[in-house]
Parts: C-alpha cells; structure tokens; sequence
C-alpha cells in the first residue's frame, strides 16, 4: 500500500493542502518527538527541524523517535528525528538546523514555512521565536510541559504576540535558560521524572491539531474551525482536569512586531567576506554606505580588568563562554572581571573586511537590515 493511500484516509482537512505545507518545530525532546511524529502521520511532507542538543539516555523513557543507538552515539537529536520521521514516510523532506534559535536559525527560514511550533523548555527561546515569527508574519504554536501538566498557546502576527503577554517580570526573566538535559538531570537528582511520555503526548497532540487548523486558513476565517489563538489550553493530569483561560495580549507599541518587509532578494552568501558583502550591498541598493546590524555582536577581543591582559576572541557573542575556557588566562574568570570589546554593526569601517559573514556569526537563509532595508541571503 502507497504511502498516499494511506495518508489520505484521515479526515475533516484537505489532505492536498496539508501535504504541501511547510512547518517549522523547534525543539526535538520529548514534545518535538510527539509532534514530528504527528505532522508525519498526518501527511505532512516539509519539515524544517531545530535543536541544538544530542540524543541522552534519559531521553529514552519518553521520546518516542530516540533509540538507545542514538543515545551510545550521542547523535545530534536532529539527526536522529530526521531518521525516524523518514522510516514512516519515506517521502518527506526534513531540512535539519543544529543550532540555537535565537542565532543559528535565518530568518529566511522562518520566511519560507507555513508555521512554526515551539516544543522548547524556557522563556528565552520562546522570545526568540515569537520574535522571529513576528518578524517573518508567520503564526506559531507554542507548548509547555512539566511533571503531569501541560499547556498550548497559539499566536498569530496582529493578534497574539508572546513578549506582549509576558509582562515586567517575564521579560526580567529572559535571560535564565536550562536545556532540557540540565533539568531532566536535576529531576532525577530529586528521584522524580522531569515529564512523563503520556503529558507529552497530549500536549503534542494539541499542537498538531492547532497548526493544522492555522493551515486551513480559509475555514479558520470561515468559522469552520476555531483557533487557539488568544486563549491558554491547560491541562492537568494528576486530577484530570482542563481548563481554557484567557491568553491575548498585542501592544502596538511592542517593538518585537516589527515587520521585516519588504524583503529584498540577493546573491549574497554566507561564505562572502565583509568587502565583498558591502560592495554588493552597495550595488543591489545604491546605498555608498551600506550598514548592516547585526543580531549578535562580533567580539575581537576581551580584556581582563585586573591585569589589563587582552586575548583574542573572534567569535560572535555567543561563543565567547566556550572560547573562554580555551585560554588558561580566562579559565574560571566570570563575564564581570572582562572588558569585551564588541562590534555591533558591518560598514566599510569595519577592521576585518577579510572574515566572512559565517565567520562573524550570521546565518544562512538569513534577513540582513541594512539601514532601512531588509536584504535576503543564502
């Protein structure tokens, strides 16, 4: 039997319209596993999958995509989903980003799918991906998961937006992050499990079912089906019980909407240099000083405010903590006792012209904003 045969026996959605969507899911753990496994059996045929981490041992009792293969090996967790996902339906397309979200993932990407679910563990990357989907104009579906319970959110560009619903103490919590390994270890330090596979299982399948309905646009608009969006889906398992709760919040004067367009399409590639970037740049928008703000600072070098000792770094921002522990002088020494000397934007004033665009850690597929224009690379 074909896999089409299949697939197109289930029911209330146009399986042609499902089968050509794009979906983006960030985060491969336990709520990623459930998810991927869900779209795949639903027909769904573009993937674009996200995760920075590899496959543990601990992953084994509730990601239903792992193997203990996976685990010995350490497989990036991309990898292996990608693998799984295939074996179902052999006639997907999984594209696999391994990489952080916040940095690592173009906007282009996000440009180019139909919608995006989150299956991530902390607020940060949730910020980061509603400020991508904003960016981008797509919707995004986002779920949580913790012990027995479990929570799905939907948000669309003009209507729901994540930072809005955050509020002060939120946004002052952005920067405390854990990957899921962290905490699953620190749960099992604690003689408990950190999830469990059913609560992942229903809140994965929540998810599923909202971004196929943000598929169907037109009946969303229609009233044949209703969104998420704007409401807070919760469930609790220990009692069994569910609950719908207010969830919409959309300041106009939140600056995570703005909306990154028109977009410009160009030749440019992640593998240019600096002067070449800018010659094109110049070029392509008859700009003779073309400014491209970067999403991340590059580092050339720290200094150590005791001694005045200055190390090399020529990294992006992000990997200034593991470049660190490279060098014995910065071994142990927290951000507080260092001097970072950053570059925040590219010109033609920028020292090293020679360092490609890889290099001074922008992503491929990514969107530049070059003074008040957006510029599409590959």
């Amino acid at each position: 039997m074909s896999s089409e045969e299949v697939f197109s026996r289930l029911s209330w959605f146009r399986s042609d319209r499902v089968a050509k969507a794009k979906v983006m899911v960030v985060g491969c753990g336990a709520l990623g596993n459930e998810v991927l496994k869900n779209l795949v059996l639903f027909g769904v045929q573009h993937f674009v999958v996200v995760d920075f981490d590899c496959v543990e041992p601990s992953n084994l009792s509730r990601s239903i995509l792992f193997t203990s293969n996976d685990a010995r090996q350490r497989r990036r967790k991309t990898d292996a989903v990608a693998d799984r996902m295939r074996s179902i339906n052999p006639t997907v397309k999984v594209q696999t980003i391994f990489g952080d979200v916040a940095y690592d993932v173009g906007l282009g990407w996000f440009r180019d799918v139909d919608v995006v679910i989150g299956c991530v563990d902390n607020r940060w990357a949730r910020y980061c991906i509603n400020r991508h989907c904003m960016r981008a104009g797509k919707p995004w579906v986002d779920g949580g998961i913790d012990g027995l319970e479990g929570t799905v959110r939907v948000f669309r560009p003009g209507e729901n937006c994540y930072a809005c619903n955050l509020g002060p103490e939120g946004l002052n919590d952005l920067a405390r992050r854990m990957p899921c390994s962290g905490i699953i270890r620190q749960n099992e330090e604690a003689g408990r499990a950190a999830t469990t596979p059913v609560i992942a299982s229903v809140i994965g399948a929540v998810q599923v079912q909202e971004a196929l309905k943000l598929i169907h646009s037109e009946q969303l608009e229609q009233g044949e089906l209703t969104s998420l969006c704007g409401k807070m889906f919760c469930y609790e398992g220990q009692h069994l019980t569910t609950r719908m709760v207010a969830f919409q919040a959309y300041d106009d004067d939140c600056a995570v909407h703005e909306r990154w367009e028109p977009v410009v399409p160009s030749a440019i590639t992640t593998t240019m240099k600096v002067g070449e970037c800018m010659a094109a740049l110049r070029q392509l928008l008859g700009d003779d000083n073309p400014q491209v703000v970067l999403g991340d600072c590059f580092v050339d070098m720290v200094e150590i405010c005791a001694s005045g000792e200055q190390v090399e770094m020529m990294c992006a921002g992000r990997q200034v903590a593991a470049m660190m522990e490279e060098h014995a002088s910065l071994r142990g020494l927290p951000r507080t006792a260092l001097r970072q000397h950053e570059y925040r934007v590219l010109d033609d004033r920028f020292p090293y012209q020679q360092l490609t665009l890889a290099q001074v850690g922008i992503p491929q597929r990514d969107i530049l904003k070059v003074n008040n224009c957006y510029v599409k690379i590959e």
